[in-house]
């Protein structure tokens, strides 16, 4: 596919150009850029509300606009899942507090073009079993980006992630997976982070997709609650999750979304 066809949602895995190389390096480097400077930022008694309001901020002086922004009625320019919560948790005027743990999820669109990534964060002082969790998650990510390359097939990716995960006993989430993006904020392929080595579509260059594996202290049960977003373990126990938008090469793969400031796994 060019880079600047217009692409459509039709089930199939779009190949990219040089040119769509390009236009995800500039949406990854925003979303990089506003996961930066939450460093900082994410304190103890600071609001989510005001996380997202940073956010939007960032990504509209960056020449984006947020793609969560009115997307399938959600109203706010993140997601900010607190603590036991997996995924799509919704900003709110509630402070944070010392010892939570924090993932901040950004997609700005560039030039029609989607920087889809998310970070844990820190706040204050957090326990040791949250900072395991924290830490052997980015790792689950890593480990699975090294897997991206051509020539492997999509199952040694969530594979990967499983294995390792399974060492501590953690629970890698199945109801939410990563996927494939460009000009389309959601395409295929579906990445799922707990799959069979060798099995699904075999990676070819200008595949573009998210790697995002949420991993649980505990089960990898979910529960949605009632405001149809937020996603939380059904223990309740402790979830954590990172995230990178990558291209397949012909030798390996691109990270769109990595830290310019390198700021990669915290405390940053």
């Amino acid at each position: 596919m060019t880079g600047n066809a217009v692409a459509q949602r039709d089930g199939t895995i779009k190949l990219h150009d040089a040119q769509g190389f390009a236009g995800m390096r500039k949406a990854g480097r925003l979303a990089a850029e506003i996961l930066d400077a939450m460093t900082d930022f994410v304190q103890p008694g600071v609001t989510t509300a005001q996380i997202d309001d940073k956010v939007r901020e960032m990504t509209l002086a960056g020449g984006g606009i947020p793609a969560t922004l009115g997307y399938r009625g959600y109203a706010h320019s993140c997601c900010t899942s607190i603590n036991n919560v997996i995924c799509h948790g919704i900003p709110n005027d509630k402070p944070l507090k010392e010892g939570d743990i924090i993932n901040i999820d950004v997609t700005p669109i560039v030039d029609g073009w989607h920087g889809d990534t998310s970070r844990m964060y820190l706040v204050g002082d957090v326990s040791i079993k949250a900072k395991r969790l924290v830490d052997v998650t980015y790792d689950c990510l890593m480990i699975g980006i090294e897997q991206a390359k051509p020539g492997n097939f999509l199952g040694d990716i969530g594979a990967a992630i499983y294995d390792y995960a399974s060492k501590y006993r953690y629970g890698v989430v199945r109801d939410f997976c990563g996927h494939g993006l460009g000009t389309i904020f959601h395409d295929a392929p579906e990445v799922v982070h707990a799959a069979r080595a060798g099995t699904g579509p075999e990676l070819r260059p200008g595949m573009f997709f998210t790697i995002e594996p949420m991993i649980n202290i505990g089960k990898d049960g979910v529960k949605i609650l009632d405001d149809g977003w937020t996603a939380v373990t059904r223990d309740r126990t402790l979830s954590a999750q990172f995230e990178h938008s990558i291209g397949i090469t012909e030798t390996g793969c691109e990270i769109f979304t990595e830290s310019p400031a390198g700021k990669h796994r915290p405390p940053y």
